[in-house]
C-alpha cells in the first residue's frame, strides 16, 4: 500500500487537494476529521480519552488497509513537531510491516492565505476551526512542519490550484493513474 501522507495547517488545501488527487488516480481517502468524528461520539474534544481514541482509530485504519492490500491511501493530517513523531512512526511501521510505503506532502500556504480560507463555510460543516483568531491559537499552540523524512514533498497550496497540486504528486511519486 502506498499511503499518501497530505499534511499542513488548518485550510492549507488537504481534503481538497486529496479529492482532487483521488480523482485522477484510484484510490481512497481516510480524511482525518473522520478519526475525530468518531471519537467525538464519545469524548468532548480535547476531553481525556479524545487524543488516545483517535490515534487509535487512525492506525487501526491504516493497519487495516495495509494487511488488506488497499493500494493507495490519502490520508490528510495536521503534524505538530516534535509531538506527532511517535504517531507517525506508528504510521509508518503500520504500512512498512506489509509491504507499502508511506508518501509524504506537505502543504504550506502563507498564514495570511490561511486566515482568508479559514472562514469558508464548508469547514463549518465539518467542525474545523472557522476563524482567523482560532487558527492563530492552533499555530501557537502546534509547530506544523514537514515530517522529517527525506522524500517528503513540499509543495505550496497558494499559488497554484488543487488540480495543478494533485498532478504535482502524481508526477512526483510516479503513480498509477490506471483504475481497476
Amino acid at each position: 500500500m502506498k499511503l499518501i501522507l497530505l499534511h499542513g495547517a488548518p485550510a492549507a488545501g488537504k481534503l481538497t487537494t486529496a479529492k482532487a488527487l483521488l480523482k485522477a488516480v484510484p484510490g481512497r481517502l481516510f480524511d482525518n476529521h473522520a478519526s475525530m468524528d468518531a471519537a467525538g461520539t464519545v469524548f468532548d474534544f480535547d476531553a481525556p480519552g479524545y487524543w488516545e481514541l483517535v490515534h487509535a482509530v487512525r492506525l487501526l485504519v491504516l493497519e487495516a488497509a495495509a494487511k488488506r492490500g488497499v493500494p493507495l491511501v490519502v490520508m490528510t493530517y495536521c503534524y505538530s513537531d516534535p509531538e506527532d513523531l511517535p504517531a507517525l512512526e506508528q504510521f509508518e511501521a503500520a504500512v512498512r510491516r506489509h509491504g507499502g510505503e508511506l508518501l509524504p506532502v506537505f502543504l504550506r500556504c502563507s498564514t495570511a492565505e490561511l486566515k482568508r480560507r479559514v472562514g469558508s463555510a464548508d469547514r463549518a460543516e465539518r467542525g474545523k476551526i472557522t476563524s482567523p483568531a482560532g487558527l492563530e491559537r492552533f499555530l501557537s499552540r502546534y509547530t506544523i512542519a514537514p515530517v522529517p523524512r527525506p522524500n517528503c514533498l513540499m509543495l505550496d497550496s497558494a499559488t497554484r490550484l488543487a488540480d495543478e497540486t494533485a498532478q504535482e504528486i502524481i508526477r512526483h511519486f510516479a503513480l498509477d493513474r490506471s483504475r481497476t
